[in-house]
């Protein structure tokens, strides 16, 4: 299984969900099996392209994305909540960075040891109240692939396009975020 805080917190690292979907939760979630992952995302209405991206991990990765996800979020989220539900968990969480204010709500589901979805509705407001709020909604499909490659080593993320980056790296990119506090 997989602990669905390193899974977000890859992807609020990244870029791709935003924070609210990377809140440290409360309830500890398993590991994600030791491998090689495929994780695809899509936005609802061809907001975005679709994005496929591999990672490879072991229970060590996954803690350390956890540790690391963790303080960011709680700096940027007044709401972080999780709940096991009987088909999975339902995250709800209220994050703001960078000007931008972000509701989410995701449902979780799968074995985690071969394959899970994550499919989470946000609302995203910038700037000052009344703004206009913007609605996304995006599926994570996950599936296990195997062992990972030869040339990978645990905390490797292969983007589109090739390019290679251990999450390993990204603690040093925290610096890089406006508001948060090191």
């Amino acid at each position: 299984m997989t602990r669905l805080r390193p899974a977000l917190g890859l992807l609020f690292c990244c870029g791709i969900i935003g924070g609210a979907a990377s809140a440290a939760y409360a309830l500890d979630l398993p590991i994600r099996k030791a491998g090689l992952w495929e994780l695809k995302m899509v936005r609802a209405g061809g907001q975005l392209p679709e994005m496929t991206m591999q990672h490879c991990t072991d229970e060590t990765t996954d803690k350390d994305m956890n540790n690391m996800a963790s303080p960011m979020a709680k700096q940027v989220c007044s709401k972080q909540d999780i709940q096991k539900t009987a088909t999975g968990y339902v995250a709800d969480s209220v994050c703001s960075m960078g000007g931008m204010s972000t509701t989410s709500h995701a449902l979780i589901t799968g074995d985690f040891n071969s394959a899970y979805t994550v499919k989470t509705t946000a609302r995203i407001q910038s700037g000052a109240a009344g703004t206009a709020a913007k609605d996304t909604t995006m599926t994570i499909e996950a599936k296990w692939l195997g062992a990972c490659k030869a040339d990978q080593k645990p905390g490797d993320i292969v983007m589109p396009g090739g390019m290679k980056m251990n999450i390993k790296d990204m603690e040093k990119l925290k610096n890089l975020i406006p508001g948060l506090k090191q």
